[in-house]
C-alpha cells in the first residue's frame, strides 16, 4: 500500500526531475554566495511553481492543500531555500484567495501567472511574533490609502513583484485597527538590505520599506480591521508548508546518513555495524516518519475545511525540531566530515534551524495549542 496516490507519485517524480537538473548542480555556489538562483526561479515558472495553490478559476493549477504539501516536501528534500522562495509568494496567494473580492483575486491571479513572484510582509522590527505591535500605517486620502513603514525578515523582499502588506489603519483598536493591502512594487516600494543568513541561503530576505506609498483604496483586502485575521489565516496554513519543508530536509539527511555509515570503515568494519549508530537512524526514521503523518494530517484537515489550528501547529513545532534533530544527528555520524562543507549535512543543519523560527517561533506554537485547548 501506497501514501500517496499515482497523481502525487508523478508530481513527486515531476518536482524530483526538476529539482536535480536545474538546481542541485548549482546549489552548493549559491549557497556560498547567499544567492536566489534567478534562471532557475525562472525554469520553475515554466513547470508552474509559482502556480501551485492558486486555484484554475484564476490561471493557477490549484493543487490541493495534501498535494501543495507533498511537492514542498519534495522541492525542500533537495533544497530548501530555493523551495521558500516559491512558498513565501504562496503566501501573499493564500491571503488574497482567502479575503480579497473576485475582482482582486483576478487581478492578483493574472500577475503571478504572468510569472512574478509575491511577498507577504508582517514581521517588523518590533513585532514578529507579537503582530499587534504593527506600526507601519495606510491612512486614508480620499480615494487612496498613503503606506509608511519598514517591514522587515520579509522573504522574497528584494525580488517580489507584488506585495501584500499588513499595516495599521486605526491606531485605538489594537489588532482590530489592522488592514490588508495588496501593493505593487511599481508604486514607489524600496527594499532594503539583503541579509546575510546562516542557512536557506538560496533564499531572498530584505527589508521592505513603504515611504508615501500610495495605492487606491481598491487595493484593501476585504474590510478595514480584518488585516489581522487575514494574516492569521495565511500563518495557520504556511506551518504546515514548514512542516513539509522540515520533513523534507529530514529525508534527505537521514539519507545521506545511512549511506555514509554503511561504506565508512573503522576498526575493521562500517560504523553502520554499531548499534549505537542503528539507534540513532532509527530516532532519525521514527522522526521522519511521524512528522510526516502529522502534516499530512494538518493538510488533510485543511482540505476538508475542518478547524486544523491545533494540527497545523503541532506539525510545525514537531516537525522543525526534528528536523533540527535529525541533522544535527546526521552531522555527528558524519563525525569531522559532517563539519566541512565539501559535504552537504552541514548545509542541512544550517538550513533546517529557520523551520523552529519562522511562521511562528516553536514556543508559540506551544502557546497557541495551549490557548487553543483552554478556550
Amino acid at each position: 500500500m501506497s501514501l500517496y496516490t499515482e497523481n502525487q507519485l508523478s508530481l513527486k517524480s515531476m518536482v524530483a526531475d526538476f529539482m536535480k537538473k536545474e538546481v542541485v548542480p548549482i546549489m552548493a555556489e549559491y549557497d556560498r554566495k547567499g544567492e536566489v538562483p534567478m534562471e532557475a526561479v525562472r525554469k520553475g515558472f515554466e513547470i508552474g511553481l509559482h502556480l501551485l495553490e492558486l486555484p484554475e478559476a484564476y490561471g493557477g493549477i490549484g493543487l490541493s492543500y495534501e498535494d501543495y504539501c507533498i511537492v514542498q516536501e519534495e522541492l525542500s528534500s533537495y533544497e530548501a531555500g530555493f523551495s521558500t522562495t516559491f512558498g513565501a509568494s504562496d503566501l501573499a496567494v493564500k491571503a488574497v484567495m482567502n479575503a480579497g473580492s473576485e475582482e482582486q483575486k483576478q487581478y492578483f491571479g493574472d500577475f503571478i501567472a504572468q510569472g512574478h513572484l509575491g511577498a507577504f510582509c508582517l514581521t517588523e522590527p518590533q513585532a514578529g511574533s507579537d503582530a499587534a505591535a504593527v506600526r507601519t500605517t495606510a491612512v486614508r486620502d480620499g480615494d487612496d490609502y498613503i503606506l509608511n513603514g519598514t517591514k522587515c525578515f520579509i522573504t522574497n523582499g528584494g525580488i517580489a513583484d507584488i506585495f501584500v502588506v499588513i499595516a495599521v489603519t486605526d491606531k485605538s483598536k489594537g489588532v482590530k485597527g489592522l488592514s490588508a493591502f495588496i501593493v505593487e512594487r511599481s508604486r514607489g516600494v524600496k527594499s532594503g538590505k539583503e541579509e546575510d543568513k546562516f542557512g536557506i541561503r538560496l533564499s531572498n530576505t530584505t527589508d521592505v520599506i513603504f515611504e508615501d506609498v500610495r495605492i487606491p483604496s481598491k487595493n484593501l483586502l476585504g474590510q478595514e480591521g480584518r488585516g489581522f485575521i487575514t494574516a492569521m489565516k495565511v500563518l495557520e496554513r504556511g506551518r504546515v508548508n514548514c512542516a513539509a519543508g522540515a520533513v523534507g530536509i529530514m529525508r534527505h539527511a537521514i539519507e545521506l546518513a545511512a549511506d555514509y555509515a554503511k561504506t565508512r570503515v573503522t576498526f575493521g568494519k562500517p560504523i553502520a555495524a554499531n548499534q549505537g549508530i542503528q539507534f540513532m537512524l532509527a530516532d532519525m526514521k521514527i522522526a521522519e516518519e511521524s512528522a510526516r503523518q502529522l502534516m499530512l494530517y494538518a493538510a488533510r484537515l485543511c482540505d476538508a475545511g475542518e478547524n486544523f489550528q491545533i494540527a497545523a501547529s503541532a506539525a510545525k513545532a514537531y516537525a522543525g525540531d526534528c528536523a533540527m534533530k535529525v541533522t544535527t544527528d546526521a552531522v555527528q555520524i558524519f563525525g569531522g566530515y559532517g563539519y566541512s562543507r565539501e559535504y552537504p549535512v552541514e548545509k542541512l543543519m544550517r538550513d533546517a534551524k529557520i523551520f523552529q523560527i519562522y511562521e511562528g517561533t516553536n514556543q508559540i506554537q506551544r502557546s497557541v495549542i495551549a490557548g487553543a485547548m483552554l478556550k
